[in-house]
């Protein structure tokens, strides 16, 4: 698993400047929670058209259409890891993840809600906490990447003891994913950490 590589080898790169966070050709919509403080969020429209929508077939399989990206501002709210997987959780129901059709699309989604869960608790732990989550999906790849200010360089700790308490996040985000690594953007703080799950088959 490369740790140094800026983005896998399949992707396309860092976006442009100014990227909307929506779906090519749609135009992003920001939504807020009910109640004090809620999280900034930027999304392709939550309820799309019948045209619009991924179209899921018999067998369950998540056919999202084009590349379709969400983010979620979490910079100086509380809670972020469960707000995290609760976006992270409706973003694949959006994108026909879930609810699962069998074993595998259902082990699929658990294994993308438990990997957001790992970056933003690093984020937490090791980084004065994350910025912004974002999620990329298209019909190969989840593509998953949280923000944060903090200098330091992620990566497993060697050698791996499952009995030691605590220090598990990043071998589990690389055991359960296709690549992961990070991006630092030269003259600013901080750097964004990105993983790849593939779609369930």
């Amino acid at each position: 698993m490369s740790t140094t590589r800026p983005y896998s080898p399949g992707d396309r790169g860092p976006e442009p400047s100014g990227a909307s966070g929506a779906s090519e050709g749609e135009a992003p919509v920001v939504g807020a929670a009910t109640g004090a403080a809620a999280p900034s969020v930027s999304t392709a429209p939550t309820a799309p058209s019948a045209s619009s929508a991924p179209a899921v077939p018999a067998d369950g399989a998540p056919q999202a259409r084009g590349r379709q990206v969400r983010r979620l501002r979490l910079e100086g709210e509380s809670g972020v890891v469960p707000l995290a997987r609760d976006f992270t959780r409706q973003a694949l129901y959006a994108w026909g993840w879930l609810p699962a059709a069998g074993a595998d699309q259902q082990a699929a989604a658990e294994d993308v809600l438990l990997v957001v869960s790992e970056l933003v608790t690093n984020a937490c732990l090791h980084a004065e906490g994350p910025d912004e989550l974002r999620l990329a999906c298209d019909n190969k790849v989840i593509r998953l990447e949280v923000s944060d200010r903090g200098a330091g360089q992620p990566s497993p700790r060697t050698p791996h003891r499952a009995g030691r308490p605590g220090g598990h996040g990043m071998f589990i985000v690389q055991r359960l994913c296709l690549d992961w690594g990070v991006v630092r953007a030269p003259g600013t703080p901080g750097k964004t950490v990105w993983a790849e799950l593939g779609a369930p088959a």
